[in-house]
């Protein structure tokens, strides 16, 4: 294969695609122990109350993937307007990159956690991963998107469900009425999945300028993201409680949510 400019943004999206298949392992399969305590060393960080009695992986470290694969998506798009390359293998790599790691992933992880609450209900969350890559075809065919989105990202859905799922298991959240968080879960994931595909305009992060003039949306949410993670932190680092670091990821995908749907009331009102 001959190496090309185009080589180092599909190396990038391979590399995400490597990390959405780790999440997967990851959320079906028990092969935690080993990499936690590496990571228990290194970071001391502590993941023991995260896996309970009813789940099938660790899906800590299935979230860190997805964000480990959310930068490899972010960098190799950069990469390819950086290099001025326009490679229609990259635009179906990229696809197949992010189907896996923001459409299938985070869909394991819920079913992984949901099936030991309502069983074979769980299959009904597989709708989300379907949903994704309708999402994902919508997008490669859609002129309307190359400055904004029509229709809930995908990195963004699965980071928050990655990371819902993980605070909901290390709190047992459903400890009390298991069934009725569990069938919440479900109406959760239906809602989500139409944001998915619906036409309601999320703003993306991509900055043409660094301007606050026609930037003002994208500066007012990394500024809340940065207050929300570092609360989050200053707050963990009294208590023993990590987990509200994850918990934090979440909240700042749900304050993005909200975000976009207030600033697109506000420019309806506008006009």
């Amino acid at each position: 294969m001959k190496l090309t400019k185009a080589s180092i943004p599909n190396t990038l999206t391979c590399c995400n695609f490597l990390c959405g298949t780790i999440a997967v392992m990851f959320a079906i399969f028990n092969l935690s122990e080993p990499l936690l305590n590496d990571i228990r060393y290194h970071f001391a960080f502590d993941f023991d109350n995260i896996i309970n009695s009813h789940t099938i992986g660790n899906y800590t470290i299935s979230l860190l993937f997805i964000l480990l694969g959310a930068l490899f998506d972010f960098f190799d798009g950069m990469a390819a307007r950086a290099l001025k390359v326009d490679n229609p293998i990259g635009k179906d790599l990229d696809s197949l990159a992010d189907a896996t790691t923001f459409g299938l992933a985070p869909t394991f992880i819920i079913v992984s956690y949901l099936y030991y609450i309502i069983e074979g209900w769980a299959f009904i969350a597989l709708l989300m991963a379907v949903f994704s890559i309708l999402r994902l075809a919508k997008f490669n065919n859609d002129s309307r998107q190359t400055t904004s989105f029509i229709g809930l990202a995908t990195p963004a859905n699965a980071i928050f469900w990655a990371a819902a799922i993980t605070t909901v298991a290390y709190f047992n959240i459903d400890y009390a009425y298991p069934k009725f968080m569990g069938w919440i879960i479900i109406i959760l994931t239906l809602i989500s999945s139409y944001l998915l595909v619906s036409e309601i305009p999320f703003f993306s992060l991509k900055f043409h300028n660094f301007k606050w003039q026609g930037n003002q949306i994208r500066f007012i949410f990394i500024i809340g993201t940065a207050i929300i993670i570092l609360t989050a932190f200053i707050i963990a680092l009294i208590k023993p409680m990590r987990i509200l670091i994850i918990a934090a990821i979440g909240c700042t995908i749900i304050y993005y949510i909200i975000l976009a749907l207030i600033d697109d009331i506000i420019k309806l009102i506008r006009k």
